[in-house]
């Protein structure tokens, strides 16, 4: 796996780093980074994720940005180089499908827009009919999802984390469940006590008149 800025930064954007003062501490920032793989964090990050969103490119060379979402799981590490997901029954255009066939590069960017975090990755994506490989397509199937068509590996090349500036913080129904769940439940335990006395005292009352 190389550092990422030995993939992404060509010589024309070499060029516009050094007008901006800023390609030293970005060449001295990624020849740092050297990872043989994805490392705990990276699996964790990746696997608890439910949004990621994947770039190819058409044989013409038009970019081509997908969404791929699906409960937390659906994005599976096969080893510290590879990721996967399943594919099922969609509109069928199978342009990403297309894509590969002519440039299997990706890029894939992996949202937390709760805690502000992305990761970035580059690799060479496979798609593979389901039923040339049911093994894999069994492990990497999600429950629930319905039947598997096809299966997206993606060998890795380079990754890195970018910077959280200007991500809006947004919250899934369980994340939101996950931060106002305890005070719900502090209120309606409350709201039970409260009622509780309220009964009593009227009882009381009741018994003096």
């Amino acid at each position: 796996m190389k550092p990422y800025g030995d993939i992404m930064f060509t010589p024309t954007m070499l060029e516009a780093q050094a007008r901006a003062g800023s390609q030293e501490a970005n060449l001295a920032r990624y020849q740092r980074l050297r990872p043989e793989g994805l490392g705990p964090d990276e699996v964790a990050f990746l696997q608890s994720r439910t949004t990621i969103y994947m770039a190819t490119v058409t044989a013409d060379g038009w970019p081509y940005v997908q969404h791929r979402g699906g409960p937390v799981g659906f994005l599976k590490v096969l080893n510290p180089q590879t990721i996967g997901f399943t594919d099922y029954r969609g509109n069928r255009q199978f342009i990403t499908t297309g894509n590969l066939v002519t440039d299997d590069r990706v890029s894939i960017f992996a949202m937390d827009y709760a805690r502000k975090a992305r990761l970035k990755l580059q690799g060479h994506g496979r798609m593979i009919d389901a039923a040339d490989d049911p093994d894999l397509a069994a492990q990497l199937a999600t429950p629930g999802q319905g039947r598997v068509e096809r299966i997206m590996t993606i060998t890795l090349a380079a990754f890195d984390w970018n910077c959280p500036q200007y991500i809006t913080p947004r919250f899934d129904t369980a994340e939101m469940t996950a931060l106002v769940g305890p005070e719900l439940t502090r209120l309606e335990t409350r709201n039970a006590e409260l009622e509780a006395e309220l009964a009593q005292l009227r009882a009381q009352l009741g018994a003096t008149e």
